[in-house]
């Protein structure tokens, strides 16, 4: 009898009739009961024991980010879970699918900026107010916009990224990215041009990455806390149904116009 050979590998999970393995540890007897979430989804991802920092600063970081209010995230969930009540993973997956640079995966950019501010510092050599400077007035000159700054509601400053600047701090954890951030922040006004204040997804990678988080796996930080936050709005979905309403809403707001001459073919 012909056998599948194995074609390559895996160092995350191993089932057997009698056990599931974990990185190495048994799920059951090692892990079960015995662990947080917060510790166990950082030990999936990198393999290892994460330290109490790093999963204080994750677990603030996933509360941080959750929720906040009726997101773009939330809307296409609790529309989706309208018209379709009988599939609540289709509406959590819709409400995820826009986790991007923009909006709730801007975390993932921000990180790559913070990381080019260290870099240049180390390369010229520079200070990291050069570094963020010269970064800065590149964004401005090319008209792009400088992830993990400026909100539409927090204007002046998001609370949210300011306690979790302070959770670092007081665990002693702020490094060389919170340092980079603090340079992006002082001149931002100078070199951009206005200023634009920090934000949630500018402080998450900035006390991660000092904390040890991976910078490839950013972009699951939002993506696992908003999960959560999308079941309990499609709970409420289905006891106080809003999402044919914001969708009566949003039909409301635009205007039907005939294409002329200058709209043809676009």
């Amino acid at each position: 009898m012909l056998q599948n050979k194995p074609v390559g590998f895996t160092s995350i999970a191993k089932v057997e009739a009698d056990r599931v393995t974990i990185r190495g540890k048994d799920l059951c007897s090692e892990l079960i009961g015995k662990t947080s979430f917060t510790w166990y989804f950082l030990f999936l991802i990198t393999g290892k024991e994460p330290s109490p920092n790093l999963v204080a600063l994750a677990d603030a970081s996933l509360v941080a980010i959750a929720e906040h209010g009726f997101v773009p995230s939330v809307q296409a969930a609790r529309m989706t879970y309208a018209a379709a009540p009988d599939a609540i993973q289709g509406a959590v997956a819709a409400g995820l699918l826009g986790c991007g640079s923009v909006i709730l995966g801007a975390s993932e950019t921000a990180g790559h900026l913070l990381r080019e501010v260290i870099d240049r510092s180390a390369s010229k050599p520079c200070s990291y107010d050069e570094a963020a400077s010269e970064i800065l007035q590149a964004l401005r000159a090319s008209k792009s916009p400088v992830p993990g700054f400026g909100h539409p509601i927090h204007r002046n400053e998001d609370p949210r990224a300011t306690q979790l600047l302070h959770t670092a701090a007081e665990l002693g954890a702020a490094g060389e990215h919170v340092q980079a951030l603090d340079a992006l922040a002082r001149n931002m006004e100078a070199s951009f041009g206005r200023f634009l204040p920090m934000n949630v997804s500018a402080a998450i990678p900035a006390v991660l990455l000092d904390a040890g988080f991976p910078l490839a796996a950013l972009r699951g930080v939002p993506l696992v806390a908003r999960t959560g936050s999308l079941v309990a709005h499609l709970l409420e979905e289905g006891r106080s149904p809003l999402g044919f309403r914001m969708a009566a809403s949003a039909d409301a707001m635009v205007e039907y116009v005939e294409a002329g001459p200058g709209l043809q073919g676009k």
